[in-house]
């Protein structure tokens, strides 16, 4: 069909165009049925509302969206998702790349206040570090009195919202599966303590240890950043220990990815003499060989969940303050039964 109408949208899913026009601003309620009936026609012919339909109620709307890099598929996937659940809605997203670069983070907010977007989702950088950056949570507030703030991690002393990833959750179901597999030697590469996800992660690694009656060792734990290096780096420190692990757990899919290279470059094999997992369920996951047993976020609940609180914020609809969304884990080749 070509040059579908909103009329069309409301004939096919049997609502009225009223109704499509709520569900496509988000401004007014509707069952849950209706707006899953709505919602599955709009993707299937794709239709996106012209801009003269969007200024009938009341002009473009911008959502302004701050990520950490790109180029980094966990990032990537959760923009895509982003944008997807902002277009359903009526609005458009306004992406900002911060990359390792804290006065870029800066500008790309003052920016996006300068514009005035009904809000601010930032993902990654300085709302995911352990201690918050005084003087950056100082400008994100002056910001958050006019402008709602939505991060993915958290900022002390701030009035934000938090859609966020229960890494605690996380971890304890790739513990639980590993130990059910009978591991006992668990490893844990990758990532800086002083990103909250990592830190998390780590504690409740030390905790699941202790709560299994696992031997902890401190050379089990090896940090680094979150690309093939420091996974690859990481193995090969593994490998070299008086006690070679049994299991390792990759803070991300890319770390996961670099650890199966160093560890089958050495003579090793994955899963034969090690089990390696993942984090992000991400593309590296089912092109490394073997394919990677991974936890998955469920992208397109967080991309949604994060639009949603920014519109309802927006409009004075009171959203939960705080949000946590579980895992799940994909089981699929990179681990087996010890012994």
């Amino acid at each position: 069909m070509t040059d579908i109408t909103i009329y069309d949208i409301a004939k096919e899913a049997g609502v009225s165009p009223a109704t499509v026009s709520r569900v496509l601003t988000n401004n007014a309620r509707v069952s849950d049925r209706k707006r899953q009936v709505i919602e599955k026609t709009i993707k299937k012919y794709n239709y996106k509302p012209n801009a003269a339909a969007r200024s009938l109620s009341g002009g473009t709307r911008v959502i302004g969206l701050m990520v950490a890099d790109i180029r980094n598929p966990f990032f990537a996937a959760l923009a895509v998702e982003c944008e997807i659940a902002a277009n359903m809605r009526g609005y458009t997203v306004l992406l900002c790349n911060m990359l390792v670069d804290e006065a870029l983070e800066e500008e790309h907010l003052d920016k996006l206040y300068a514009q005035r977007v009904e809000a601010i989702i930032q993902i990654g950088r300085r709302t995911d570090m352990v201690v918050s950056d005084p003087d950056y949570a100082e400008h994100v507030k002056r910001i958050s009195r006019i402008i709602p703030f939505i991060t993915t991690g958290k900022l002390e002393g701030v009035d934000y919202y938090s859609v966020r990833i229960n890494h605690i959750q996380s971890m304890k179901i790739v513990m639980e599966y590993l130990v059910s597999l009978g591991h006992r030697e668990i490893a844990l590469v990758g990532g800086v303590k002083s990103v909250r996800s990592t830190w998390e992660k780590q504690n409740e690694y030390i905790n699941l240890m202790k709560y299994y009656k696992l031997i902890f060792r401190r050379e089990f734990i090896q940090e680094g950043t979150y690309d093939n290096t420091a996974g690859y780096n990481g193995m090969e420190c593994l490998l070299k220990t008086d006690i070679r692990p049994g299991a390792v757990i990759a803070i991300n899919d890319e770390c996961a990815t670099g650890a199966i290279l160093a560890a089958q470059d050495n003579g090793f094999s994955v899963p034969g003499d090690i089990s390696v997992v993942g984090f992000d369920n991400t593309a590296h996951a089912i092109l490394i060989r073997p394919p990677l047993t991974t936890v998955d976020y469920n992208y397109p609940l967080m991309g949604t969940t994060l639009v949603d609180t920014a519109i309802q914020a927006a409009r004075k609809k009171n959203p939960p303050r705080e949000i946590l969304l579980d895992s799940r884990l994909v089981i699929r080749e990179s681990c087996r039964k010890s012994g």
